[in-house]
């Protein structure tokens, strides 16, 4: 199934998008896909929300997204959920029309840090502001109303995409009745600070970095790669990451001055930091960690406490995937945001999915999520 990456003017000079620190922001856009049909009603549209280093290509074949700057490697050409979304899938699209949007800020045709300042001619670097999670999510809600879709059937998220789905849900209840988050919670942890804050430190450590503005020479590549494999430890399980290593050859890596690596694992995971560069940007990872750091659904809610905040979710359905292996959003996350939506009086059911694979088995594993996921949405 080919895909087509369209384009939504979010900002002119004229009508700036302002965001909650104030800030305005024009020109801008946000690029964008959808799969299926809306209908008449325009009621049964699916709103997803794409991972950390997700993009809008969710599913079907994309090889071309112009204005990416070679970003768009043959690793990302085909839709990263595309094994959930189609005719019969648990996406179906015979009944949905769904809906996945690069994030403002991101790097894979929406106005980001790599896009160009009007003001300088220059990619924006350092300058491109910083963002909320709630900034992603009203950027894509005015996308929503150039579509005229006042009410979304669901909010799909997995992962940081699943923060954004409840960032919806609560700060405009009324735009969504069904809400299913994949391996997310309602926080951001303290371990995940942590990690996030490595990452960080890493790009920010590397001197090609020059405070954010290396667009005309040499990228940091290696704090990138380097920032990639800290977090990619919290994505795949041990189980998992060793079991795709043992296809790795152990080889000399000329990014190492003296040390001589060991085992296939360690290969493997220079691998993923490497190739991780080729279609990434380090300014729009930096810009998505920071609003990950800073995410507080209660105060960007403007709520007093999460219980207050979810009993205005009390007309939505939740559907909740835990993912036993994950260490990233450890499963008692998932139930915590459960015993939340309990107490607030809200209609949600959990599901455990039992896989070795980690964080990421909501990428690699959708008959395990399939017939869930179509119960909720046709329910």
């Amino acid at each position: 199934m080919a895909s087509e990456t369209k384009f939504f003017e979010l900002a002119t000079e004229k009508v700036p998008f302002y965001l909650q620190s104030g800030e305005p922001l024009t020109p801008a856009v946000l690029a964008y896909e959808t799969y299926g049909r809306l209908n008449a009603n325009k009621d049964n549209a699916v709103l997803l929300f794409h991972a950390l280093s997700g993009s809008h290509h969710a599913a079907g074949y994309n090889p071309a997204i112009p204005g990416v700057d070679g970003r768009w490697t043959e690793e990302v050409h085909q839709g990263w959920w595309d094994d959930f979304i189609g005719p019969g899938k648990g996406l179906d699209t015979d009944s949905f029309f769904v809906i996945c949007v690069n994030y403002l800020g991101g790097c894979y045709g929406s106005t980001g840090p790599a896009s160009i300042e009007p003001r300088t001619g220059r990619p924006y670097g350092p300058r491109f502001p910083q963002l909320t999670m709630a900034d992603i999510v009203d950027s894509q809600l005015a996308l929503l109303d150039h579509l005229g879709i006042g009410v979304l059937h669901a909010a799909v998220g997995a992962s940081l995409g699943g923060l954004l789905a409840l960032s919806l849900a609560t700060r405009w209840p009324e735009r969504v009745r069904t809400v299913i988050p994949f391996a997310t919670g309602a926080r951001t942890t303290p371990l995940q600070r942590l990690h996030n804050l490595e990452q960080i430190c890493a790009i920010e450590a590397d001197l090609a970095f020059r405070g954010g503005d290396y667009y005309d020479g040499p990228a940091p590549d290696r704090g990138l790669a380097l920032a990639r494999m800290i977090g990619h430890k919290t994505f795949v399980s041990l189980e998992a990451m060793e079991e795709r290593a043992r296809t790795e050859i152990v080889r000399r890596d000329d990014s190492l001055a003296w040390y001589q690596l060991r085992s296939s694992l360690e290969s493997y995971m220079l691998h993923q930091g490497k190739k991780f560069v080729r279609r990434f940007d380090a300014n729009t990872y930096l810009r998505i960690l920071d609003a990950w750091n800073r995410f507080d659904l209660v105060r960007e809610a403007v709520a007093t406490d999460m219980v207050a905040l979810f009993q205005r979710c009390r007309k939505q359905t939740y559907l909740i995937f835990t993912i036993d292996s994950d260490v990233c959003y450890h499963p008692e996350e998932q139930a915590y945001l459960a015993e939340v939506l309990k107490k607030a009086g809200v209609n949600a059911t959990r599901i455990t999915v039992h896989s070795d694979k980690g964080h990421d088995s909501f990428l690699l594993e959708a008959h395990l999520y399939r017939p869930f996921l179509r119960a909720a949405l046709q329910s």
